[in-house]
């Protein structure tokens, strides 16, 4: 396990960093006091917050990602807002005032509709291939406790064969 996270921990710390730079680019847009709230939370969503869940589907989500990227999205939503220190605001008001729903959701979603529009491909496909792959013969010690597979199950609280089923509906 400590090898996937490593590897998903330099990948979420790459995204954040790039996501910071479409949301540094567009500081004008942040700035600019003729643009309404709503409009900026629509920028936000489609040009930084598009670079910075690339790929979220295969993350094993630890509760140190999922805080290191809320608290990316909070102080953007901040910056938009134009809240600063003396004025705090709870993380839920944040949410609720820019219509943003917690990050830990998002990915979830993000991740079931993959899993979903995977499981409704022909069984030829490369990524259902994948999906199913089963490597024989014994592990390594020193294994991870969850493969990304394991983790999926745990989440959706269902097998695979049960996910199939709800996909094919």
């Amino acid at each position: 396990m400590m090898v996937t996270i490593i590897i998903t921990s330099k990948e979420v710390n790459a995204r954040i960093q790039k996501a910071r730079g479409s949301f540094s680019k567009l500081r004008r847009i942040w700035l600019s006091k003729s643009l309404p709230k709503n409009t900026k939370i629509k920028i936000f969503n489609a040009c930084v917050k598009s670079v910075l869940l690339y790929g979220c589907e295969t993350w094993l989500v630890t509760n140190e990602i999922q805080r290191k990227i809320q608290t990316f999205v909070n102080r953007c939503l901040r910056l938009i807002l134009r809240i600063c220190w003396p004025n705090n605001i709870s993380n839920k008001d944040l949410q609720k005032a820019t219509g943003q729903e917690d990050i830990n959701l998002e990915i979830r979603k993000r991740k079931f509709r993959w899993i979903g529009h995977t499981l409704r491909k022909e069984d030829g496909e490369i990524s259902k291939t994948a999906l199913f792959w089963n490597p024989q013969g014994n592990r390594n010690r020193g294994r991870p406790r969850y493969s990304w597979r394991r983790w999926v199950i745990k989440e959706a609280g269902r097998s695979w064969n049960e996910l199939r089923f709800f996909s094919s509906r």
